[in-house]
């Protein structure tokens, strides 16, 4: 494979010229294989960076690899995610890209990294997204939402290939383990960029959320970021999910964790803040609000919600460390694209709504 003479070198993240020798050498038979035509970073994710790549005739393929600069200790791996997307599109009716091919060499672009097909769809963020898309269909997009992730956490793991894909037992616990230890990493390497950040109400949530720890619950393939925005949609000629995206932190777990992520994200017009990720679009007429969401998603899996202001409160708590971490490589200037300026005031704004909700119940 030879890369365009036209196409720079200098793609961040990406070494083109090893990339398409390793495409040559792993992917003979692949359609268009002749050479690398165009790289392009598809903007949006905060994370692990994609990159859709064009090739010599035209196929389109996706590269996903890890963020560049400050990458937190077990997060990131590309080979959990490759699993998964391999197993749901080969043995279950989720929505997924069809996986091509896994690099664990490090030394072709500087990451481990995987390829997967380019799927036709829409990313719906903003309200200026849903200029086009009417109630009837914002309302089916809601619906379809539901059903994918409800069709996620009730995936037979054993019949998916999937039933050792985590340890369940202990999950919210060791969650919460997990994202103290990550945002105890991400201090250290902001004050290491001569910034403080005074956050006191941080290690008050972490009170509250251990003190209202809940019982394991059945083990349960879990997203770790579920949202419209990390989903490709298309509203002709039906409202459907084409596929969910970004699966880097799914796991086996406590399902009810994804649809308080979820409602986390899930805006709505009457919402006195908001934040610097996620999708604004679920403002606009038609779609459901949190409270129908809960209700149509309760209806489709049969989980008991009990607990539910527990789990807001406790992604709300994710979520501000995940955005922590972010902040972090910005201000370490190692970030690709557009908007991370913002993304740091994201997390005071989560702290305070964690504790609203364990306060009211409300989500």
């Amino acid at each position: 494979m030879t890369v365009d003479a036209e196409l720079p070198s200098g793609v961040p993240g990406i070494d083109v010229p090893r990339l398409a020798e390793w495409l040559a050498r792993e992917l003979p038979g692949l359609p268009g294989s002749g050479r690398i035509t165009a790289i392009d970073l598809i903007a949006g994710g905060r994370s692990n960076l994609t990159y859709g790549i064009t090739l010599d005739g035209g196929r389109r393929v996706v590269l996903r690899r890890p963020p560049l600069g400050h990458v937190l200790p077990t997060a990131h791996d590309m080979g959990r995610e490759y699993r998964v997307l391999t197993a749901l599109g080969d043995r279950t009716s989720v929505p997924v890209p069809r996986t091509l091919a896994f690099c664990d060499d490090e030394d072709v672009i500087g990451a481990r990294f995987y390829l997967m097909d380019f799927v036709e769809g829409r990313v719906l963020r903003t309200r200026e997204d849903a200029a086009d898309i009417t109630p009837e269909q914002a309302r089916g997009l809601s619906e379809a939402l539901a059903e994918a992730l409800a069709a996620i956490h009730t995936v037979d793991l054993k019949a998916a290939g999937l039933e050792d894909f985590g340890r369940p037992s202990g999950y919210m616990e060791r969650q919460l383990r997990r994202w103290r230890k990550q945002w105890d990493g991400s201090q250290e390497a902001i004050r290491a960029t001569g910034v403080t950040r005074d956050l006191p109400e941080y290690d008050r949530l972490v009170e509250r959320l251990a003190g209202r720890m809940p019982a394991d619950a059945p083990a349960r393939l879990v997203h770790g970021d579920f949202r419209l925005d990390n989903a490709l949609a298309r509203v002709e000629p039906r409202p459907e999910i084409a596929a969910v995206v970004d699966w880097e932190m799914s796991t086996l777990g406590d399902p009810l964790s994804d649809l308080g992520l979820t409602l986390v994200y899930w805006a709505e017009a009457a919402d006195g803040d908001q934040l610097p990720v996620g999708a604004t679009i679920t403002s606009a007429p038609g779609f459901y609000t949190r409270r129908e969401f809960t209700e149509r998603y309760a209806a489709l899996s049969g989980f008991d919600l009990a607990d539910l202001d527990f789990y807001v409160a406790f992604a709300c708590f994710k979520l501000a460390v995940i955005l922590e971490g972010i902040h972090a490589r910005y201000l370490q200037k190692a970030t690709v694209g557009e908007g991370f300026d913002k993304i740091g005031e994201g997390v005071p704004i989560l702290l305070e709504r964690a504790h609203r909700t364990l306060d009211t119940g409300t989500i």
